[in-house]
């Protein structure tokens, strides 16, 4: 596959068959992923691949936490503070996309909280990614661990496989760090469900627009 078709076909891919990922192809993914640059070659990646019953019991602590109402309380703001311009816009209309998709209507909350709720299980993903950097680590790991995850997300769909990256599975760090004490000192970064797509899925079924050239390019010469 070359790498303008893995670009293309790369979505956030929202529902996955029940097949399990070898774990063969899961170390291989990382393994080409890793390949992604860093500054000073820090390498500032930590990955806990989680599946099976430890999957399971993280998935319903963190879904169990969030209908009771616990507010999230990520280790970094990966979001802003507050939405403003283009970038509210673009925000709303992501969120309108999906669930017009799905048909789920403005008024019908119940509806709309259980398909947030399916963040928390990775979308019924075999695979969970789970990624931590050290805390010492400043914004240019950051952006080093940025092109990381795009390296295994391209990598699985070399594979056949889907992904979706997920700052979601970051939102309750305690119970991640309650689950996992290797991690304890870390940041919980974000997560990544992996798996076979479930193509029947209709909330598979769109993709999120992008922005011509002539918005985000300037040209001098």
């Amino acid at each position: 596959m070359d790498v303008k078709k893995a670009l293309e076909e790369r979505k956030s891919t929202r529902a996955f068959v029940d097949k399990e990922v070898p774990i063969e192809v899961v170390n291989a993914i990382i393994e080409q992923a890793k390949t992604a640059p860093s500054g000073v070659n820090a390498q500032p990646w930590q990955i806990a691949v989680v599946t099976g019953n430890s999957k399971i019991k993280l998935c319903d602590k963190m879904e169990e936490a969030f209908r009771a109402g616990k507010k999230a309380a990520t280790d970094y703001n990966y979001y802003p503070t507050e939405w403003v311009d283009v970038y509210k816009e673009r925000r709303k209309a992501c969120g309108l996309l999906m669930y017009s998709t799905l048909e789920i209507s403005r008024e019908d909350k119940q509806k709309q909280l259980d398909q947030w709720a399916l963040n928390y299980q990775a979308f019924g993903a075999p695979v969970m990614l789970l990624f931590f950097i050290d805390k010492v680590m400043e914004k240019g790991s950051y952006m080093d661990y940025g092109m990381f995850l795009q390296s295994i997300m391209l990598s699985a769909v070399e594979h056949g496989l889907a992904t979706c990256p997920q700052a979601a599975l970051g939102e309750y760090p305690d119970i991640v760090k309650q689950e996992f004490p290797f991690y304890k000192d870390k940041i919980v970064l974000c997560g990544m469900a992996l798996g076979y797509e479930d193509k029947t899925k209709v909330v598979n079924s769109y993709r999120t627009p992008r922005e011509e050239l002539s918005k985000i390019v300037n040209y001098y010469s």
